[in-house]
């Protein structure tokens, strides 16, 4: 039991004196510091568990000059960062591995373009080691905010100023083969028998919903531009994107597939929307997948088990995702002063998960 009393909060010189060492050593075991040698350093740490020491965090960042936070910055307002399975997950892998790190994790919304003015002063004002941001848009000011400030940063999907995913100009990134998993959508489909495909798209100011249309495009090259409609990853948005494809291509109906224009297939750019894209369906009297097969894409599995019939749609381990992101950014946190060039992209597998909707 640590021998002291209630509101008696033991000191580091209580910690150097029990240890037998000075104060200047019994600083550099707590902060992590190097040249201690092993039989003192074990002396200090005993004297810590036996007092019950609990460094000062004040003093600590003053010594290490790092705060042990890192700032989430999401890019998107909160309705849709807590109606969107994606983000909770995201935030529950980048959690895991701060905390594994006895890292803090600070959370950033962002409801406006008003917020950046927010967040440039407070990654300004030194309360956090580095940032994580995701879900960024094309025109997003944050990239220009975090290398101005000289933040270590590590971004959740391919940074809008790259050209692809082999370009990242030093930028370090984590993100899905969005476009190879569209790709194996589609092929499916066509596997299965559909002719006629059409791709609900997500907000193609993203880098994930463009590289996802891509890949539907490197497979069916000379799709009509009438089967592709944009939407904006909600369900709200994919209903309405799929009234506007059934409406665009008027040949599809119940139970037929014989007209020209008639849709028989639909790869929706994330499992949200194509629960969205079923409801539409079933209100115009639509079988799936008998009438038009359906598949989606994150495998989000409350959407994607929860929906009737239960969602065939394209996995990325979004979890694992955040977990690499934070580890990422804790090693360039950790290894930057020996001079080590930042890591660049990591681009995870996708697979395709089968279910009854196609």
């Amino acid at each position: 039991m640590p021998e002291h009393r209630p509101g008696n909060r033991p000191t580091l010189e209580a910690v150097a004196a029990r240890a037998g060492v000075s104060r200047a050593t019994a600083s550099r075991v707590v902060n992590g510091g190097d040249g201690v040698r092993t039989r003192l350093a074990d002396k200090v740490r005993e004297a810590i568990r036996d007092l019950g020491y609990v460094p000062n965090p004040a003093a600590r960042t003053l010594v290490t000059r790092r705060t042990g936070a890192v700032a989430v910055i999401i890019a998107e307002p909160e309705i849709r960062i807590f109606s969107d399975p994606f983000f909770s997950r995201q935030v529950r892998g980048i959690s895991k591995e701060l905390t594994s790190h006895d890292t803090q994790l600070v959370l950033l919304l962002v409801e406006d373009r008003g917020d950046y003015d927010r967040i440039d002063r407070y990654l300004a004002g030194g309360h956090v080691d580095g940032a994580l941001a995701f879900s960024l848009h094309t025109d997003d000011p944050l990239p220009a905010i975090t290398r101005r400030l000289g933040m270590p940063t590590v971004y959740g999907g391919r940074p809008g100023w790259t050209a692809g995913p082999g370009d990242h100009g030093d930028v370090t990134y984590v993100d899905a083969d969005n476009r190879g998993g569209a790709r194996d959508a589609v092929r499916y489909l066509l596997a299965r028998g559909r002719k006629r495909i059409a791709h609900i798209a997500g907000p193609l100011d993203q880098t994930s919903a463009a590289d996802r249309l891509s890949g539907y495009r490197d497979v069916l090259p000379r799709a009509d531009p009438a089967l592709i409609a944009e939407g904006d990853f909600t369900a709200a948005g994919g209903a309405r994107a799929m009234t506007r494809l059934l409406d665009g291509n008027p040949g599809t109906a119940a139970g037929t597939r014989a007209g020209t224009d008639a849709i028989d297939a639909v790869f929706a750019g994330n499992d949200l929307m194509a629960t969205g894209a079923l409801r539409v369906l079933r209100e115009r009297g639509l079988t799936v997948p008998g009438d038009v097969a359906l598949v989606g894409f994150d495998d989000a599995e409350l959407v994607a088990e929860g929906a009737d019939p239960p969602l065939t749609t394209v996995r990325q381990d979004v979890e694992g995702m955040g977990r690499l992101m934070a580890g990422l950014l804790l090693g360039i946190l950790n290894g930057g002063a020996d001079g080590r060039p930042a890591p660049g992209p990591v681009i995870t597998a996708t697979s395709l998960v089968e279910r009854s909707s196609a």
